[in-house]
Formats: structure tokens, C-alpha cells, sequence
């Protein structure tokens, strides 16, 4: 329970190993050490810093996050094979708080053609793949992939075996990012009604964003008694991605006091670390993403303008100092702009006037407005003229 009353959700980024996923992604250790130093900065809970076993390289760059990362857990993913086990605990034994994610699939498709194995089989490769990460960390972590796609029964009864093999946190994955959000929120429902040992672990949701709602089923989850969401920065991650990092920090900044839940990571850090993360991947943010896109908190529209320029808030829900934002809010001129934006940026411009000076400039600027998406400031200052007395440098 946290400090504010409402219950904490712990916030675990794979921005490092399922971000690493998104097609034509390499993260150097150099990267992974500078990005996991941002999270743990923010107050991130847990850090997924890789893979180790999919190649030597990707195992010291784990080892170099487990090595460096101060407060955060260090977390890395393994196969429920035990080699894969005693090497992913290797590469994260130095960290000060290691954890072992383990993960099986529970899914009949999956089961059927990529493990080929039984549900027998998959039930005792998942309590000795929990038993032998018990015996190196108390923080085990188990997911059935492709949750979301498993028949209930089935996955009851692997998650009850996890738990009583050592597992302390169960995560049940959207794999394939197909799911609803009332089908997110009625799962984790029917996993809490069919396995009461539930209530002793923490219960976790990864979702990607096939279909776009990998934000809406995380706070879905969330509602439904999830307390821990597995996030990337961006978006980044397989296909189409993960659930993005700043949307659920936000969405749970805005809605927690309604939900009973809060997180203690500092927002402030987003824009950073987004920077960072897109630096590095490769993969630039697109203008129109929500919290972390150029376009997040600049308005072009005359009603919007007027209205952002009375009071912030009539145009957004969140402020941009909330998330690091450097600038703030911003007012674009083009042609849908109003008189009240364009005098606006006028003034901050340095620009005095008198009406009609302003009147004059406003029609060349609606005119030239008319031929280009956007008027830049070096244009605004050449509208206003000599012959505009007023019109002066202030």
C-alpha cells in the first residue's frame, strides 16, 4: 500500500529486451547502460535488461546493466529450460536486486505447433524452471505466453504450479496483441477466482499493440487487480510493438485516484528517456504519438489556440512539465489559426501593435497562410511593414 492510500502498481520496462524485438532494433551495451540509467533515475521498479542466452554479446551487455543499475530490480528473461536458467542467472547475479522471468507457453496453437509438447509436459518444464531460478533469487517471475489465447483451465492450473514451485509474480501476456480490454479485465477475474493462491503474488500484465490497445487493456488489467504492467518506451517492441511506457504512466497519473492505484516512477523523466530510446534504436517517434510526439502539445486550430492561450487545460489534460516536455505548450500558425494566436505569437516574438496594424498583418498572413502548412516566426516578423507605425520591435 502506498503513502497516498491507493495501492502501488509496480512499473517493469522491457524497453531493453522486448523493445530490443522491434524489427532492425540493436541496442550496444553502451545503450542499454545509458537507457537503464534513465528508468532507474525515474524510479522505474523493475528493468528487463535482455535476453541473455540468444547470444554472448547480448549476455554482457544483461550483465553490464546488473553491474550498473543502482536502485531499480534488474530482470532477465530465460526459457523454461534449465541451462537457459543457470545462464540467465549469470549474467544478472551482480545486480542488487536480480529477478529470474521465466516464461511457457499455455496456448493450444502453441503447444500444438511451436513446442509440440503436452500439457503434462508444459506443466513440469514450468515447476522445474521455477524450482531451479528459486534456488539462485527469491524474485521469480513466470508468464504464460500467449495467455490471452489459452483456455482458462489450463492456465490455472500451470499458474498454480508456478506459485507453489517459488514464483512471486505471474504474468499473463496479450502475446499477440488481440485482445479486448474487457477480455483483459475478465481473465485476470477468472484467474483470481480459480487460483486463491493468486492473492499471495503479484499479478502482472504484458500486452503488445497489434490492434492498438495495448494502452486500454494494460488500465483494463490494472481495474481488474493486475498490480504490476510490463511497458517499453515508445512503443518499441515486436510487430507492432509493446505498451508504450509514457501512455500508461500518464493514463495512470490521470485516472489513478479513480483506479485506487498509483506508481512511483517520476513522469518528468519521459521525454529523456523517449529521446533517448529513439536515438538509439533508430525508430523515430512519430509526430502524432500520444505524450511523446512533436504534435503532443502544439495546437494549429483557431479554437484550440484561443482556447490553450485563456487556460492550458480547456485543450490538454496533461501538462507538459509533467513529463519533461522542454518547451511546453506550443501555438503553430498556419491557416487555421485565429487573430489571437497570431497576436500571440506576435507579442512573444517582440512584435508591438496597434488594431490596425494588426489587422494589416493578420490578412498577409491569412494569404500566405493559404499557400503552406505552417508559417515560420522569421515569415510573422517580415509581415509586419514599415508602413505599420506601430509595428515595431518592442
Amino acid at each position: 500500500m502506498s503513502v497516498t492510500g491507493r495501492e502501488r502498481v509496480i512499473v517493469f520496462d522491457t524497453t531493453l529486451r522486448d523493445g530490443e524485438q522491434a524489427a532492425g532494433v540493436f541496442f550496444s551495451r553502451d545503450a542499454k547502460v545509458e537507457i537503464a540509467g534513465l528508468l532507474d533515475a525515474m524510479g522505474v521498479d523493475v528493468i528487463e535488461a535482455g535476453f541473455p542466452t540468444s547470444s554472448p554479446g547480448e549476455h554482457a551487455s544483461v550483465r553490464a546493466v546488473a553491474e550498473t543499475v543502482k536502485n531499480a530490480r534488474v530482470c532477465a528473461l530465460s526459457r523454461a529450460i534449465p541451462a537457459e536458467v543457470e545462464a540467465t542467472w549469470q549474467a544478472i547475479a551482480p545486480a542488487r536486486a536480480p529477478r529470474i522471468h521465466v516464461f511457457l507457453s499455455s496456448s493450444e496453437i502453441h503447444l500444438a505447433h511451436q513446442l509440440r509438447r503436452g500439457e503434462d509436459q508444459v506443466v513440469a518444464m514450468s515447476r522445474a524452471a521455477v524450482e531451479r531460478a528459486k534456488r539462485h533469487t527469491d524474485d521469480v517471475e513466470f508468464s504464460c505466453m500467449d495467455a490471452t489465447r489459452s483456455d482458462p483451465d489450463f492456465v490455472a492450473r500451470v499458474v498454480r504450479v508456478a506459485i507453489a514451485a517459488g514464483a512471486t509474480t505471474i504474468n499473463l501476456p496479450d502475446t499477440v496483441g488481440c485482445a479486448r480490454p474487457d477480455q483483459v479485465a475478465a481473465m485476470f477475474r477468472g484467474v483470481f477466482a480459480r487460483v486463491p493462491e493468486m492473492a499471495s503474488v503479484v499479478a502482472s500484465f504484458h500486452g503488445q499493440d497489434d490492434l492498438g490497445m495495448a494502452t486500454a487493456n494494460s488500465v483494463a488489467a490494472i481495474a481488474a487487480g493486475a498490480r504490476q504492467v510490463e511497458l517499453a518506451v515508445n512503443g518499441l517492441g515486436e510487430r507492432a510493438g509493446n505498451t508504450p511506457f509514457e501512455e500508461v504512466l500518464m493514463a495512470l497519473r490521470l485516472h489513478g485516484p479513480d483506479l485506487g492505484v498509483v506508481t512511483e516512477v517520476d513522469t518528468r523523466g519521459i521525454w529523456a528517456v523517449s529521446q533517448a530510446v529513439a536515438r538509439h534504436s533508430g525508430i523515430a517517434v512519430p509526430p502524432n504519438k500520444a505524450i511523446v510526439g512533436r504534435n503532443a502539445f502544439r495546437h494549429a486550430s483557431g479554437i484550440h489556440q484561443d482556447g490553450v492561450l485563456k487556460h492550458r487545460a480547456t485543450y490538454e489534460a496533461i501538462d507538459p512539465a509533467e513529463i519533461g516536455h522542454p518547451t511546453g505548450s506550443e501555438i503553430v500558425l498556419g491557416k487555421l489559426s485565429g487573430r489571437h494566436g497570431f497576436a500571440s505569437r506576435a507579442q512573444a516574438l517582440g512584435i508591438a501593435f496597434d488594431g490596425e496594424a494588426l489587422d494589416r498583418a493578420f490578412a498577409r498572413f491569412q494569404a500566405l497562410a493559404d499557400q503552406r502548412g505552417e508559417v515560420s516566426d522569421r515569415e510573422i516578423l517580415g509581415l509586419f511593414g514599415s508602413g505599420d507605425a506601430a509595428a515595431s520591435p518592442a
